[in-house]
């Protein structure tokens, strides 16, 4: 089932892995999608408000959860990279450790919190108690979605991005007749919905052991490989929580968002939930360019393919350009009839607002496709500053946005808010991917002369030796010449 990405065309194998990634982030998306459709459609516009107005703070655990999980995948990749099969299996362990530990700490943590922080957000009083309902339920199931993401990333990292979207499909389907069901007939109201979706991704978390049980003998950990020690835990850490704190950091931005978009009342709410269902679908293919290319980037990476890595870079920041102005068209087109199927066609300044609010952020979709593509090539080769640097970037744009514009201009300022978020975090991810550019050149080039030197010390003529004469008396010019020819690499190249 694993599948090495070091050799082929970059191209053709970025495509191929980000296929399944899509559907599969389609296919997700789709867990909220039923949740907004059935929500909104059978209970009411304040039920669907009340889901909406816990977005925010569900990213803020949650988020931290999939970006931590997802950057344990890091190591296991670039062991992968390296044939290092042992180090692949340390690694999985030692991610699946730190996993268990921090489910129950967040779990922990969130529950009895929750309720205090949508009042200090100013949820509506009209739709605070199901937004209670729903955030509480959600944060009971964190460790359900935190297994079920990190063992999708792991299965990822050995180049397999098809079995994790057939797993996620499956549960999809189960997600959104559960929704139906518990909501429909048990009428269980915005409590079943977020009771579905942890059984499903419960279902997904049995699904993918089984795999790993019956097709996957790489990820079968014995008892020594539970044995990690502090450096295995510490490598870890070192990926998972920066791009864990990068994504609560982005969270943040968006709670304070939430806080300024909630002074707007009921209606405000219900257009922006409306609208980021739509939105969050769109982005999906950005999001699934910036997965693929960390996995590229990390297995090619393990193996010193630095060429490799220049190459995927340049085609993933094309085909994510292409993506982004195809996606903007069909949002800003057919905005306002996918918005219609969560609020109805009676809503119609909601629906004004949401279509508001898809333009907006459609017209600065190529930004935010470089954002993800290159920040994912930064993260693929264990770079972690500068991408969490870009997360604070991002959270005080959005922050001022949210805080200034929204006072000025209303919904609007709020539409305006993530864009301007996305433009500010893409600057020093630019700048970096540019000096990394040029290692990665270095590093090539260097290579290449190594192994040219390499080619020349396997056909060189064996000096020649008077007969009868000890070696130390023959010419000394040949010797010096032979000598010259085995400079130690690290003379010729001081900066490695």
């Amino acid at each position: 089932m694993a599948k090495i990405l070091t050799t082929g065309k970059p191209a053709k194998i970025i495509l191929l892995f980000t296929l399944p990634l899509l559907i599969g982030n389609v296919f997700q998306q789709l867990y909220g999608f039923a949740d907004a459709f059935v929500v909104g459609r059978l209970i009411g516009i304040d039920a669907l408000a009340a889901v909406g107005s816990t977005g925010g703070l569900s990213f803020l655990l949650l988020g931290f959860a999939w970006g931590m999980t997802a950057g344990f995948a890091i190591p296991t990749a670039q062991a992968f990279g390296a044939n290092d099969h042992a180090g692949v299996r340390r690694s999985v362990a030692a991610g699946a450790l730190i996993t268990g530990a921090f489910a129950v700490i967040l779990t922990a943590i969130a529950v009895p919190i929750a309720r205090p922080l949508l009042e200090l957000m100013r949820t509506p009083p009209e739709i605070i108690d199901d937004a209670t309902v729903f955030i509480v339920v959600t944060f009971w199931g964190i460790g359900a979605t935190m297994f079920f993401n990190f063992l999708a990333s792991t299965i990822r990292a050995l180049g397999d991005s098809r079995t994790p979207l057939i797993f996620l499909a499956i549960s999809c389907v189960l997600n959104v007749a559960l929704v139906f069901l518990f909501i429909g007939s048990f009428g269980m109201g915005v409590g079943g919905a977020a009771l579905a979706t942890i059984s499903s991704q419960l279902v997904s978390v049995v699904a993918c052991l089984w795999l790993i049980r019956k097709k996957m003998p790489i990820l079968h950990l014995t008892r020594a490989d539970w044995r990690v020690t502090k450096s295995d835990l510490l490598i870890q850490l070192r990926l998972g929580l920066p791009m864990g704190f990068q994504s609560s950091i982005i969270a943040i931005g968006t709670l304070v968002l939430q806080y300024a978009l909630n002074g707007l009342g009921a209606e405000s709410v219900a257009a922006y939930t409306a609208a980021q269902k739509v939105d969050t679908l769109a982005i999906a293919p950005l999001a699934s360019f910036g997965l693929a290319i960390a996995t590229f980037t990390a297995q090619n990476y393990g193996a010193r393919a630095y060429r490799r890595i220049r190459q995927g870079v340049w085609v993933t920041c094309a085909m994510s350009v292409a993506f982004s102005l195809f996606i903007a068209g069909v949002n800003i087109v057919f905005g306002p009839s996918m918005v219609r199927l969560f609020v109805g066609n009676h809503e119609v300044h909601v629906v004004e607002l949401a279509h508001t609010y898809l333009v907006l952020n459609g017209i600065f979709y190529i930004s935010l496709g470089l954002l993800f593509a290159l920040r994912g090539t930064l993260q693929g080769l264990g770079k972690t500053f500068v991408p969490t640097l870009a997360g604070v970037m991002e959270l005080v744009t959005r922050v001022a946005a949210a805080l200034l514009l929204a006072k000025h201009f209303g919904f609007v300022g709020v539409a305006l808010a993530a864009p301007l978020a996305w433009i500010a975090a893409l600057v020093p991810v630019w700048i970096s991917w540019a000096k990394q550019r040029r290692w990665l050149l270095e590093e090539e080039r260097f290579h290449a002369l190594d192994a040219e030197r390499t080619q020349v010390d396997l056909h060189a003529p064996e000096p020649v030796v008077a007969v009868g004469l000890a070696p130390e008396q023959t010419d000394p010019l040949v010797v010096a010449e032979l000598d010259a020819q085995r400079v130690p690499a690290e003379a010729t190249h001081p900066h490695r």
